[in-house]
């Protein structure tokens, strides 16, 4: 394991976790990803295969700067939270898409529990 790199063990780590979770139409799947500039929310229905919400900061009508912290993952995920209401959403499964639960990733699933998400 020592050989891999970064990104084969998040991906190791990201197939782990979608083993134990999935999506519904009625409870959909909350998938983050983080790169070093961007951050990329969606609610996924794994059942038809279909992204039924998303949110990034590359989203023009977001209206969001560039960057990948916890204070812009608070808004991303806040923008996420609006757009899943809007679309009759309530209930979701986080998948923290293989990143540790802390900082950006904590910061974006707060914002989205207190703007009205369920998980």
């Amino acid at each position: 394991m020592a050989t891999l790199n970064r990104k084969a063990v998040r991906r190791r780590i990201h197939n782990r976790i979608r083993k134990k979770i999935s999506g519904t139409a009625e409870r959909p799947r909350f998938a983050v990803h983080f790169s070093n500039k961007n951050i990329y929310a969606q609610l996924i229905d794994d059942a038809s295969g279909k992204t039924l919400v998303s949110a990034s900061t590359k989203d023009k009508a977001g209206k969001l700067e560039t960057g990948a912290n916890a204070a812009i993952a608070a808004k991303v995920g806040k923008l996420i939270a609006e757009r899943a209401t809007a679309a009759s959403i309530r209930r979701v499964v986080f998948d923290r898409g293989g990143f540790l639960y802390h900082t950006k990733v904590k910061a974006l699933a707060d914002a989205a529990r207190e703007a009205g998400l369920e998980f």
